[in-house]
């Protein structure tokens, strides 16, 4: 089993991919197993900048395949310097947990009346060797509401204000049956071939 470095200690993200790619035969680890943490600055403008200094610096200090992955959250009804773009966690230089995030992005929809309209714009990049390879995508437009969900989902607090337009229901709520059809929009397939195609 080939081992690759998912440079995240987000478990949710890594639970994503890691049984589709343990069938082809990459094992997917985690900064929290390796031994280390680099106090990286993400300075980058956008999700692949991002993505890419992590990924080269987990990539050098490590010395294997290395995978690093942000997002950019764009929110159609916020002016440009009030977009959170590569800052969903950090607030005024704070890094917000789970509820933390709630309270906050809560706040931001009441003072913009009730409901805002949002999407994701993905970055992956991949070091290895000398190669650097880099894939985006994004997601169908979704709503945040000001009432949050009881229910939660550890790393993606933000499903719990998150209503998914086409079933009406908070993302954290999506049965397996909604979840299917929805996930068919989360490229899985083409982020596996894309992970397998270059580590």
């Amino acid at each position: 089993m080939k081992k690759v470095l998912f440079a995240t200690t987000n478990p949710a993200k890594v639970a994503k991919y890691k049984n589709a790619l343990e069938k082809i035969g990459i094992e997917l680890i985690t900064i929290n197993d390796i031994g280390f943490k680099l106090d990286i600055n993400e300075n980058g403008k956008n999700a692949i900048e991002n993505a890419y200094i992590k990924a080269k610096a987990y990539y050098d200090k490590a010395k294997i395949p290395t995978i690093g992955m942000d997002n950019n959250l764009f929110i159609e009804e916020l002016p440009e310097e009030k977009q959170p773009g590569t800052h969903v966690r950090r607030i005024n230089g704070k890094e917000l947990n789970d509820e933390e995030m709630i309270d906050y992005y809560t706040g931001l929809v009441k003072e913009n009346g009730g409901k805002l309209t949002a999407k994701w714009v993905y970055g992956m990049v991949i070091c290895n060797n000398d190669k650097v390879q880099k894939f985006s995508w994004s997601k169908d437009h979704f709503y945040f509401i000001d009432k949050p969900c009881e229910k939660r989902n550890p790393g993606y607090p933000l499903d719990s204000i998150t209503i998914v337009p086409e079933f009406n229901k908070y993302l954290v709520e999506l049965t397996e049956e909604d979840k299917k059809t929805y996930k068919k929009k989360d490229n899985i397939d083409e982020i596996i071939e894309f992970i397998s195609s270059n580590v």
